[in-house]
């Protein structure tokens, strides 16, 4: 009968109306709109990079909005074509009904990036922890997992800053991820991973353990987004000792950024200038001051505190056996594969995957 579909269109609309209130769909809207006006000023194109990154701020957020609101348009025309038709229109209504429940179960993938900076670039950062040379060779390999993961999901990867191992592999390695989603993809990797295999730098080839720590930050570049006291900064700039030519090692073009208040310090020396890097070490500061803030439920920066690094440092989240026998599994969605060779080269959507229906609660 007519009433059947009616309730089942009804039922749609309200579990509609409760995941865009999730994703805040309004709140988005809200901000497309600031973002309408801001591009039709007179003055907007005076200063053209800025307007740039505007209008792709605008063409995001109404790639996110549109299916929302066309969904939800479509779910009340159903609704009152149900109230006027007769029980000749039954399967036509049932096609259609049938097809909007199809939609919204693709769009409710997005319940799983409904945090406030899920849709940023993301900030991927891995340090070698316990297990000398191994460890610093675990976190290249890491590092080539997570580059090989974003070139099968086209995106787009830059080394920020590195630090070589002494024999192999990296002391710490930091990258810049962009793509849709990426924070909200790759924020469940924060943590320690620990890798257990036959070492290839023991002579007598044992089995070793190592651990490398990732860190994943929202790319928080725009100033205005988290507002920095100048006075609870200290800045100071040394010679780069890193690699990237001649004028890198020879001038003052390192700049290491310090947060008195919290201790945080992000030095960067990868860029051509001192500026470039000043610019780069303040981003990846605001990204960390506001995952702390997110992580700590502070209003005011200055009521932050440091990072607890030891506790950390505990917070293993993944495993990874290649000796004696070969499986990775994620300690938190359970979520286990043999195909570790496969995870290694770059095949981390699953896991991924598992961690963000475990965080949703299914």
């Amino acid at each position: 009968m007519l009433e059947d579909l009616h309730q089942q269109a009804l039922d749609l609309q309200a579990e509609l109306e409760a995941a865009a209130e999730r994703v805040d769909v309004d709140a988005l809207v809200t901000r497309k709109l600031n973002l309408d006006k801001e591009i039709a000023k007179s003055d907007f194109w005076h200063e053209p990079q800025k307007a740039q990154e505007v209008v792709k701020q605008q063409a995001k957020l109404e790639q996110r909005i549109k299916p929302w609101l066309d969904l939800q348009k479509d779910v009340d025309d159903l609704i009152q074509l149900t109230d006027i038709s007769d029980e000749t229109m039954r399967p036509e209504i049932s096609g259609n009904l049938n097809q909007l429940v199809e939609q919204f179960a693709a769009l409710k993938q997005e319940l799983r990036f409904s945090g406030p900076y899920d849709d940023h670039d993301a900030i991927l950062s891995i340090y070698a922890g316990a297990g000398g040379t191994d460890a610093q060779d675990w976190a290249q390999m890491l590092m080539r997992m997570y580059v090989r993961w974003a070139e099968q999901n086209d995106y787009r990867v830059q080394v920020i800053d590195e630090s070589p191992g002494d024999e192999a592999g990296f002391k710490s390695v930091t990258m810049e991820i962009k793509g849709d989603f990426a924070f909200g993809k790759l924020k469940g990797e924060h943590g320690v991973h620990r890798l257990v295999r036959l070492s290839p730098f023991n002579a007598d080839n044992l089995r070793q353990t190592s651990f490398a720590k990732v860190d994943i930050l929202p790319v928080v570049d725009h100033p205005e987004d988290l507002v920095i006291d100048e006075k609870e900064l200290r800045i100071d700039v040394y010679r780069s000792g890193g690699h990237g030519g001649q004028s890198v090692n020879t001038t003052d073009s390192a700049v290491r950024v310090t947060h008195i208040p919290t201790g945080i310090t992000v030095a960067i020396q990868n860029e051509r200038s001192q500026l470039q890097n000043k610019e780069m070490a303040l981003t990846i500061l605001r990204s960390k001051l506001i995952a702390l803030q997110l992580e700590q439920h502070k209003e005011r920066i200055s009521e932050l505190k440091g990072p607890n690094q030891s506790a950390e440092w505990g917070n293993q989240i993944r495993s990874y056996v290649l000796h004696p026998y070969k499986q990775v599994k994620d300690l938190r969605s359970k979520y286990e594969t043999s195909d570790a060779e496969g995870v290694l080269n770059g095949n981390v959507t699953p896991l991924i995957d598992a961690y963000l229906d475990y965080a949703l609660g299914k």
